[in-house]
């Protein structure tokens, strides 16, 4: 599910979006007080792979779920990493948003403020569904 959306230009680094977008993450618990901003796993493919962003997410208590990049000369070295969850699961949000809301698939918008509008209640409507039919 959705938590937060960031939109960037197209000859951006993904990478450096990584830490900015926890940052806008704000989850709600049922306890008073203030909220929780801080997710236990983030679960990435391998184009975020780099010691860096590892390091910056191990001290902001978020444990790296990233699959390393295989290199052809390299072996493969120590345990492999246990992948909890699939690669689907990751990429389906961005399937929701290109099978219901062709808008997004496709940047008609001229302004990124509006762009970021549908994207937002894209979300929303995402998180609606998912609560009316659980709950």
């Amino acid at each position: 599910m959705p938590l937060a959306n960031c939109t960037t230009p197209a000859n951006g680094n993904e990478r450096e979006q990584v830490i900015p977008l926890l940052d806008k993450v704000k989850l709600k618990t049922l306890k008073r007080g203030r909220p929780r901003k801080r997710i236990k796993v983030l679960a990435a493919d391998k184009g975020y792979d780099s010691k860096q962003k590892r390091a910056d997410l191990r001290k902001r208590g978020i444990r790296p779920q990233i699959p390393k990049r295989v290199w052809k000369t390299k072996k493969n070295r120590g345990r492999p990493i246990k992948i909890s969850v699939p690669r689907f699961q990751q990429e389906r949000c961005f399937a929701w948003y290109q099978r219901k809301y062709r808008r997004l698939v496709v940047r008609w918008e001229r302004q990124k403020v509006y762009f970021d509008a549908f994207i937002d209640l894209a979300t929303i409507h995402i998180w609606i569904n998912k609560i009316l039919l659980v709950g």
